[in-house]
């Protein structure tokens, strides 16, 4: 039995809420069980050096906890640095979206993709990889609104799920409960039913092929979930 009653095949329950602030291009606030993360789309005029003059666009992420989004108080990141955790989190949320953008049909802007977790139990950068899809997705639709863009650029919806091995057990979902004590943690990002990154490793003890190939199928029902709810959110 897992500590939230689900089944091993079961997803918390998810829900995301669009144009949740004023000001940004594209938004959404996504539930993931008690995992919370706020996510808004920054559409930018300019690219970075590296793409300038290149007709080429880019998406970009930046992540980030809220101090008290964990059972204890974190320490203010923007007053003493981004930890390695951060960087590699948002550089990781960062390349899974750009993996379903054409970015030629994009043209030469940037748009910012922010992850702010409000609460955490667990998944939040898969969290963040989903809801960043949905205000990604928002802020392009108020490209094309505008005729500043004439074909969409998002190719494929990009979602990303949880799995590993709690209790001897294949389970999809992972809140903190599990993610603490599982013997085998994932992390499954994936667009148009292809892979983009699987990180995996043993917690505290090894995994078969027959066990990764497990987790993979518990992967896929899980993102064609979240991409049904990704499309049904930007309708």
């Amino acid at each position: 039995m897992r500590p939230s009653g689900r089944q091993i095949n079961e997803m918390r329950n998810v829900t995301i809420e669009t144009n949740v602030t004023m000001h940004a291009e594209g938004s959404c606030l996504i539930k993931c069980g008690n995992t919370h993360v706020l996510c808004t789309a920054t559409i930018d005029d300019r690219v970075p050096p590296f793409l300038k003059n290149s007709g080429l666009g880019w998406v970009t992420a930046e992540y980030g906890m809220l101090p008290r989004a964990t059972n204890t108080r974190m320490r203010r990141e923007a007053k003493e640095g981004q930890s390695g955790r951060t960087q590699e989190i948002q550089r990781l949320i960062g390349r899974s979206l750009r993996a379903g953008v054409d970015r030629v049909a994009l043209g030469e802007r940037q748009i910012i993709v922010d992850c702010d977790v409000i609460q955490a139990d667990g998944g939040t950068r898969c969290a963040s990889i989903t809801g960043g899809w949905v205000a990604l997705k928002l802020a392009v639709l108020k490209l094309m609104k505008t005729g500043q863009i004439i074909s969409d650029p998002l190719v494929d919806p990009v979602a990303a799920i949880s799995c590993g091995i709690y209790a001897g057990q294949e389970v999809l979902d992972l809140d903190y409960p599990e993610d603490s004590e599982a013997g085998v943690d994932g992390n499954f990002v994936m667009t148009g039913g292809r892979l983009v990154e699987v990180q995996m490793s043993a917690e505290g003890a090894t995994f078969s092929r027959a066990q990764m190939d497990g987790l993979l199928g518990l992967a896929e029902k899980g993102v064609a979930e979240l991409t049904a709810l990704q499309l049904a959110a930007v309708r």
